[in-house]
């Protein structure tokens, strides 16, 4: 009996070691995303699909799909948007174990320009989350996104531009079920990278982007493909 006692907390503290996040390793994730407005009407839809990776490839950290349903009143540049989201999370290491969520969320988009050629972007987002093994769950979401047109003086067809974001994350609650408990402060996300247009309607970007959460803190290559139709 004391050989399986030593035996089993050996076997855990080995599981916490393989589980714990490589902070000095370079993480990737690979993104599409897509905005697609109904023929003379506000409505549209918009989405995206990541594959998240605690390596370059083959550690897989997120699968995440997520669309949503859009409305822009008239005569504003606000889009608001009601979506659903589904989530597999893996643990970085060997192990093959993971997680899933499912997730509500509405948000508001509010695009700004200053001066000729800087184009601001606010988004704030609220999720309603229903997290595997745990209580149901909020996160409050505040992004702003600054692009900046290198060759020329607006986002279109054969633009270079420069591309930053900061996203700060913030939980609803703290007791997550079980007796566990987290931060208010969930995460920030800081970002900077280069796009180009394709076509007015087809841009490709990559980038930097550092992750910091209460736990660990993780840099993360990033790799998108945007799509307007």
């Amino acid at each position: 009996m004391k050989y399986f006692i030593l035996s089993l907390i050996f076997f855990l503290f080995i599981s916490k070691v393989s589980a714990q996040v490589d902070e000095a390793q370079t993480g990737a994730w690979y993104m599409y995303f897509y905005n697609a407005n109904f023929k003379d009407s506000q409505w549209g839809v918009q989405g995206d699909f990541q594959h998240r990776d605690w390596s370059l490839l083959g550690d897989r950290e997120q699968l995440l799909l997520r669309s949503g349903l859009t409305y822009r009143p008239k005569e504003t540049n606000v889009t608001f948007t009601f979506g659903v989201a589904n989530i597999t999370s893996g643990v970085p290491g060997d192990s093959d174990a993971s997680s899933n969520e499912n997730r509500l969320y509405q948000e508001a988009l509010m695009p700004q320009k200053i001066g000729s050629r800087y184009f601001l972007t606010h988004r704030f987002r609220y999720e309603q989350r229903f997290v595997e093994d745990q209580d149901f769950r909020t996160r409050y979401r505040y992004m702003l996104f600054f692009n900046v047109p290198l060759n020329k003086t607006a986002l279109e067809k054969n633009a270079v531009y420069l591309a930053l974001y900061n996203e700060l994350f913030i939980n609803g609650e703290t007791e997550i079920g079980d007796g566990r408990n987290v931060e208010l402060f969930d995460r920030n996300r800081t970002y900077l990278g280069m796009g180009y247009f394709l076509t007015s309607k087809l841009r490709v970007q990559f980038g930097y982007m550092n992750q910091k959460t209460t736990t660990w803190g993780k840099a993360q290559l990033q790799f998108s493909l945007h799509q307007n139709f």
